[in-house]
């Protein structure tokens, strides 16, 4: 049996999937684009080793940060996972809110050219058009328009560029979606950075500045990117909090209607004064469906 518990951030997915992992006896695969990365824990609210009750964890903690990581990579790696698990008859649960992750793991993606060896050509593009093609990417992009190495790297180092899509899914998947109200949602995005600061995240930003790593992941992952603004005195360390928690809040908007409109997921709205009664709800459901 295989379950994929989706969701923006901040709604409860990692207490939902131990929960079912300890009531199927399953293991648990992350699908989550930063838990990938050693020492990026608070920023990415990463499960700790009490949270996991014991649990086995796979895809998390699996490459350093100044190491290049594609969801082609992940598809290779987390599948051949996923494959040897269900091989041994285990069940198990996915984990995360990295929807494409989790599209090219359980779906027929089909990358034709991603690869060792082989690269995109984007000589006939002038620098403007390779920037508003990163853009459309990631909007905060901190690749310079001039640094055309960059931006073609980046480029070559992200899927949709280079993948073949298709609707078939590979494997039989109960997709469970939690939600809550926006506004709750967000007041808790706010109160959890606030927690984030007060358990370390500016000392563990501050690990990765201050031995000069400017990778990929910190450039990409919210949290990092906000508080290297502080560390090089663009901005302060009120406002470098504030702008984590808009763009958390953002990015949990985009995940919600990203798994809405992408999966055929069921969803159901969290009881935040008893969690365990949607734990009840949801292994209703997959009892009876």
């Amino acid at each position: 049996m295989i379950i994929a518990v989706v969701g923006p951030t901040g709604v409860g997915k990692t207490k939902m999937s131990i929960a079912l992992a300890k009531k199927y006896n399953a293991e648990i695969i992350s699908c989550d684009s930063m838990q990938i990365y050693k020492r990026m824990d608070i920023g990415t609210a990463k499960v700790t080793e009490v949270e996991k009750e014991g649990i086995i964890h796979h895809m998390i903690d699996i490459k350093d940060v100044d190491e290049d990581y594609s969801v082609y990579d992940y598809q290779k790696e987390a599948r051949y996972v996923l494959d040897k698990l269900l091989s041994e008859n285990k069940n198990v649960i996915i984990v995360g809110g990295t929807g494409l992750y989790l599209k090219a793991l359980l779906y027929n993606y089909n990358f034709t050219e991603i690869n060792d060896t082989v690269r995109k050509d984007y000589s006939m593009y002038t620098n403007e058009e390779l920037y508003n093609m990163v853009k459309e990417i990631d909007n905060d992009t901190k690749i310079h328009i001039n640094n055309r190495q960059r931006l073609e790297s980046y480029l070559n180092n992200h899927p949709t560029n280079d993948v073949k899509i298709s609707n078939k899914m590979l494997y039989d998947v109960k997709i469970i979606g939690l939600t809550r109200p926006r506004e709750e949602l967000y007041e808790a995005i706010n109160n959890r950075v606030d927690k984030m600061i007060k358990d370390g995240l500016v000392e563990e930003a501050k690990y990765f500045y201050d031995r000069k790593i400017n990778s990929k992941a910190i450039n990409t992952a919210i949290a990092y990117k906000e508080l290297y603004l502080y560390f090089d005195n663009k901005i302060g360390l009120v406002e470098a909090i504030e702008l984590i928690k808009q763009r958390s809040r953002r990015y949990a908007k985009r995940q919600y209607t990203w798994f809405n409109n992408q999966m055929n997921v069921k969803w159901f709205d969290i009881n935040v004064n008893d969690f365990t009664d949607t734990i009840d709800e949801v292994i209703s459901y997959i009892e009876n469906n």
